[in-house]
């Protein structure tokens, strides 16, 4: 059997590429060729060219044919059309600007994404809306329209954000390199409540090669993915800085002025939930995690620790968003107005409860005449 994985250097790459071949493939990766990862065995065929384009694709692709595809980079609506007549099975994965209320929340009332959020939801309807989520959403449905068209049977994937070793832009390294750097305090939008779905990278490569093992269930099917437990933004800071032997003092802030926290959401959003609802792939497929959520970003912060320079200041994609000068003036801020705000007068709630507690039987009353 012969599986092609269109991509194959991200953080699920080895996971997947590994997986397969465990299970008996015999495993080619396409990918641009610009970086190479030592996880990946030797015996597997490079294909170096762009999987953006029709043309790069069509000259990789020419004269070979595979029994499965896994595509998880580059214009994946592309590759879905390259490789019609190729292959009988595609896996692909995407992700979720899809979703209405996800980069944009007023666009849904109320603001934002449902909680949890399924595989239904509402989506982007067009570009004028929000053009990058349409490019997704057409993405996802040129995919299992492949599916009901009989080109192949398909399913798709919305990976969340994925963390773990090899990945290329680290939303976890801006935590610890604060941690480096001996910052104590920490500036969170409304006190790092919000949750954002996140996926280990091994695990998430486990739930697409689920859908590669049962292939009579997850053809057709869209599924979420993501670890079984989540985090809140302030617990994900806290168990950082604790697998590095730290802690913040948290402070928090408006989410529309917590300009230094804004790279720890994906694509500049907000501090609103994006939680996936992830029962179908475990009722489904029985999905369950492979790596617990601590252990997991223990595995994370280590691997970071070995392969990224302590103080470079260079954080890939991002220009020098740590910003602790504005943190520092926002801190102080908040500090005063905390201080402002305990010397406003208020009158405690009672906290007794609401029901009648007899202390005899008979009696038509309780002791407080309820």
């Amino acid at each position: 059997m012969k599986a092609l994985v269109v991509g194959g250097t991200g953080p699920t790459g080895p996971y997947l590429v590994n997986g397969l071949i465990e299970r008996g493939y015999e495993v080619s990766i396409l990918h641009r060729g610009s970086h190479e990862l030592d996880e990946i065995p030797e015996e597997v065929e490079h294909i170096h060219v762009d999987p953006h384009f029709r043309e790069t694709l069509d000259e990789g692709l020419k004269g070979r044919t595979f029994d499965l595809a896994v595509a998880t980079y580059g214009r994946i609506r592309i590759v879905a059309e390259a490789l019609i007549g190729k292959t009988p099975r595609l896996v692909a994965v995407g992700g979720t600007p899809s979703i209405r209320g996800m980069v944009v929340p007023g666009a849904n009332f109320p603001a934002g994404m449902p909680v949890p959020t399924s595989e239904n939801a509402q989506r982007i309807e067009s570009k004028a809306e929000l053009d990058f989520g349409y490019l997704i959403r057409h993405t996802e449905d040129v995919v299992l329209q492949g599916q009901t068209k009989g080109h192949y049977d398909a399913t798709m994937f919305r990976y969340p954000l994925v963390y773990g070793p090899n990945e290329i832009s680290s939303f976890e390294w801006l935590i610890m390199k604060r941690v480096q750097d001996r910052r104590r305090e920490i500036i969170l939008p409304d006190g790092g409540l919000s949750i954002l779905s996140r996926g280990y990278a091994e695990n998430m490569a486990h739930a697409v090669l689920l859908a590669v093992d049962q292939p009579e269930v997850a053809a057709g099917k869209l599924y979420h993915c993501a670890d079984e437990q989540q985090l809140s933004i302030a617990q994900w800071v806290q168990v950082i800085a604790g697998a590095m032997d730290w802690e913040f003092d948290i402070f928090s802030v408006p989410d529309e002025v917590a300009h230094t926290a804004r790279e720890y959401f994906p694509i500049g959003t907000s501090a609103n939930h994006q939680m996936m609802d992830t029962s179908l792939i475990k009722a489904e497929l029985g999905y369950r995690d492979v790596v617990p959520v601590a252990a997991a970003l223990e595995n994370t912060v280590n691997w970071l620790l070995k392969h990224k320079p302590d103080n470079d200041g260079i954080f890939n994609r991002r220009a020098d968003p740590l910003q602790y000068a504005t943190e520092d003036a926002l801190i102080a801020i908040q500090k005063e107005a905390v201080e402002r705000m305990r010397n406003v007068e208020y009158r405690k709630k009672s906290t007794r409860h609401t029901y009648a507690h007899p202390k005899e039987p008979g009696l038509g009353k309780d002791h407080r005449a309820r």
